[in-house]
C-alpha cells in the first residue's frame, strides 16, 4: 500500500513504495539470453508499423527458487526506483531565508560593519535594499493567486499537520536534524530516447486496421514479442517486461498498457473500445516559464478541450485533472472544460509536498511558488438535462471536497503522486483507468503521452541481485 495513513483531512502516500511494490524481477540467465536474441533498434516492418522487441520478465520464476528448498546457480535480478530521487531532506526554500529576502537586515550594511570597514581603510559595498512588493502593487493574476490561497491556507495548514504528526507517530517521517542536507539528484545524463521524436516518426506509418488490431491481441495472449507504436501496446501478463526502444531499455509493469503518441493521433486509443471508470489528466498548461524555458510544448484552452474524453469514459467515469496554481486554468477547469465534457460536481484537492521530516517544501506563505498543487475532480454524466442520479445498485460514495494528498515529491520534474489506491476508493470495483499526457506506467493503467515512458527508463532504477542458493 502507497497509503502510510488516512485521516478526514486525506492522506500521507508513500510514493517510492508506491513504485516499487510493482515487482520488477527478471532471471539473469534468461535476461542474457534474451538480449543477444534481439537487434536493439527500431524494426521497420512491412506494414509501416514500427516494431519493438520486448524480453519478458519470469516474475513467477522467483519464489520456485526460495520455496523449492533446490539449488541453483541463476541470479534473480530486481529492479527498484532510486531512492535518492525522493531524498527530500530540506526544504528548497528556508522559511527564515524567505522572510529575510523581503526584510533589510540582511540586505543593507550596519552602521558597525561601516565603521569597522573605516577603520580598517577597507571600501565598503552598500546594497541598496530591493523594496518590498505591497498587494496593491501585484498584478491581475498575482493578486488572483493571493485571494485564492487566503481562502485555503488555513485547511492546508491544519490537515497537513494532522497527518505529518500521524506519520511521524507511525515512524513514516523523521525529525530533522543539522547533519541532514537535501540531496541533489541528475538524471544520469542518459538519452530520453528521443520520445518526442519517434512519436513524430510515428505519425507516418500506416495504422493497423480494426480487424489487424484484433490478430495483434489474439496472438498476445500470454507474452507479446513486439511493440506496435501505431496501436496500445499491452502487457496482460502478471510479469514485468523489459522493452528495448531504440538502443534504451525500459520496465514495463504487469497488467499495464501504453500508447505513445501526441494529441493529434489519439485514434488508436478510442479503437481499443474500453470505456474508462477513472480519468486522470495532467495537461502541459500553458505559462510563462515554460516559454522561457522551452522545456517542453504546451497546449492552449482549446485544444484540451478537443480531448475526447467524453468517448473514452464509462458511465459516472471519474475526472481527475491537474492544475497549475494560476487562477486562470482553474476557473478555466471549472467553468469551461468540465461541462464542455458534461463532467459534474467538480471539487478541489489539494497535493502538499513535503520534506522528510515533515516540512513544506516551499514556505507555505512564499510569495511566488507554493508547497502545493491544485486536483479537480467530478463524474461524467451523459446526459447534461439531467440530473445526476443513480439507481441503487450504480450508486458511488460522493466525492469530497477538499481533501489533502500529502508525500514526499519526486525530484524529477512532473513526477505525479500515484492516486489510484484514493480513488479507488469512489468507483466501482475493477474499473479500467487512463492517465493521459503520462510520463510514466502503472500496473492496471492505461498510460497515453508523447513521452509514456519517460520514467520507465533503466537509468532511474537500481539493480538488487539475488543469489538464489
Amino acid at each position: 500500500m502507497s497509503i502510510v495513513c488516512y485521516l478526514p483531512a486525506g492522506w500521507m502516500l508513500d510514493h517510492l513504495s508506491f513504485i516499487n511494490k510493482s515487482g520488477y524481477y527478471f532471471c539473469h540467465s534468461l535476461e542474457h539470453l534474451a538480449q543477444d536474441s534481439f537487434d536493439n533498434t527500431v524494426i521497420p516492418a512491412s506494414s509501416g508499423t514500427v516494431l519493438l522487441p520486448i524480453k519478458s520478465c519470469t516474475k513467477g520464476f522467483v519464489p520456485e527458487f526460495r520455496n523449492s528448498g533446490e539449488k541453483s546457480d541463476q541470479m534473480v535480478k530486481r529492479y527498484i526506483f532510486r531512492e535518492e530521487f525522493f531524498n527530500i531532506l530540506k526544504p528548497h526554500i528556508a522559511a527564515s531565508f524567505q522572510m529575510e529576502r523581503h526584510g533589510r537586515t540582511n540586505l543593507e550594511t550596519s552602521e558597525s560593519e561601516q565603521q569597522k570597514s573605516a577603520k580598517d581603510n577597507k571600501p565598503v559595498i552598500t546594497v541598496k535594499a530591493k523594496k518590498k512588493r505591497k498587494i496593491n502593487e501585484l498584478n491581475h493574476g498575482e493578486s488572483d493567486i493571493l485571494e485564492y490561497h487566503l481562502k485555503i491556507s488555513g485547511i492546508i495548514l491544519d490537515g497537513a499537520r494532522c497527518l505529518i504528526q500521524e506519520a511521524r507517530r507511525s515512524g513514516f517521517l523523521q525529525p530533522s536534524s543539522t547533519e541532514q542536507f537535501c540531496a541533489k539528484t541528475s538524471d544520469r545524463g542518459h538519452s530520453d530516447c528521443s520520445l518526442a521524436e519517434l512519436c513524430e516518426m510515428a505519425k507516418s506509418f500506416v495504422p493497423l486496421n480494426e480487424r489487424e488490431q484484433k490478430c495483434a491481441r489474439d496472438k498476445e495472449t500470454s507474452v507479446p514479442e513486439q511493440v506496435q507504436l501505431t496501436c496500445v501496446t499491452e502487457n496482460n501478463t502478471n510479469n514485468a517486461k523489459m522493452l528495448t526502444l531504440m538502443g534504451q531499455e525500459y520496465l514495463f509493469p504487469p497488467r499495464s498498457a501504453f500508447l505513445l503518441s501526441d494529441i493529434s493521433c489519439m485514434q488508436p486509443l478510442l479503437n481499443s473500445k474500453k470505456k474508462y471508470g477513472i480519468i486522470v489528466i495532467d495537461p502541459p498548461w500553458e505559462n510563462k516559464s515554460v516559454k522561457r524555458s522551452n522545456r517542453y510544448g504546451f497546449l492552449s484552452h482549446w485544444q484540451i478541450k478537443g480531448i475526447p474524453v467524453p468517448a473514452l469514459a464509462a458511465p459516472n467515469c471519474l475526472v481527475v485533472t491537474w492544475v497549475t496554481n494560476r487562477q486562470k486554468h482553474l476557473r478555466f477547469v471549472k467553468n469551461e472544460l468540465y461541462p464542455h465534457w458534461s463532467i459534474h460536481g467538480a471539487v478541489e484537492w489539494f497535493w502538499v509536498k513535503i520534506t522528510k521530516s515533515g516540512e513544506f517544501v516551499i514556505p507555505l506563505d512564499s510569495l511566488h511558488k507554493k508547497p502545493y498543487e491544485i486536483l479537480v475532480l467530478g463524474r461524467v454524466q451523459g446526459n447534461t438535462d439531467v440530473p445526476l442520479r443513480l439507481s441503487e445498485d450504480e450508486e458511488l460514495p460522493a466525492i469530497p471536497d477538499q481533501k489533502l494528498i500529502v508525500s514526499v515529491p519526486c525530484t524529477l520534474h512532473s513526477h505525479k503522486p500515484p492516486l489510484s489506491e484514493i480513488l479507488k476508493e469512489y468507483t466501482k470495483p475493477d474499473v479500467e483507468c487512463l492517465e493521459l499526457f503520462a510520463r510514466n506506467l502503472q500496473p492496471g493503467w492505461t498510460s497515453w503521452g508523447n513521452e509514456v515512458l519517460k520514467f520507465q527508463h533503466l537509468d532511474y532504477f537500481t539493480a538488487l541481485q539475488d543469489n538464489s542458493d
